[in-house]
């Protein structure tokens, strides 16, 4: 049975066996929890992306699709990076947000990680309002089988972390 958890911190500091990166489509960093594992876990994830796009990735990582690489210099062993959605008022694009969360699980299974730390997808630069996100990601990690034992959603902000602990006392 697979436990969530919650805390306060800086998901490039996880000691678990994969982090989730917040990715943009390109691969190739950005901002917010993407730039922050890119500059934290060095070149060789950046290496392991450009590889990816220049096989499989060509024109990069669909919203709600999930990908492994290696996590550099972390004390993950991988990251797993996931394409969220823009938040939009005119358009429920729920669905792709909660398939960033399956889909990273569904990685990590074939990974057989056991741990997998997970960002607040979406919530950041990409608009999602907090609540929401949070309700979505901790349903959709609640309700996915998987062999992962412990979800730890590591959040960067109080405001996000009483979001989520509401999310997870509501479910």
């Amino acid at each position: 049975m697979m436990r969530i958890t919650l805390t306060l911190g800086d998901i490039t500091e996880a000691r678990v066996d994969a982090v989730v990166n917040a990715a943009n489509s390109s691969l190739l960093g950005g901002g917010g929890v993407d730039g922050a594992i890119h500059r934290k876990g060095g070149p060789e994830i950046l290496e392991a992306c450009r590889k990816l796009r220049a096989s499989h990735y060509g024109k990069g990582l669909r919203t709600g699709r999930a990908v492994a690489t290696t996590a550099g210099r972390l004390p993950a062993r991988w990251v797993i990076h996931t394409v969220g959605p823009v938040w939009s008022r005119d358009e429920d694009r729920s669905a792709l947000l909660a398939s960033c969360y399956r889909e990273s699980l569904g990685v990590a299974d074939e990974l057989e990680v056991r741990t997998v730390a997970f960002p607040a997808i979406s919530a950041g630069i990409f608009g999602w309002p907090v609540q929401d996100a949070a309700r979505i990601a901790v349903e959709t990690v609640n309700n996915t089988s998987t062999n992962v034992i412990e979800a730890r959603f590591v959040l960067f902000t109080q405001d996000v972390l009483d979001a989520f602990t509401s999310a997870a006392e509501a479910h």
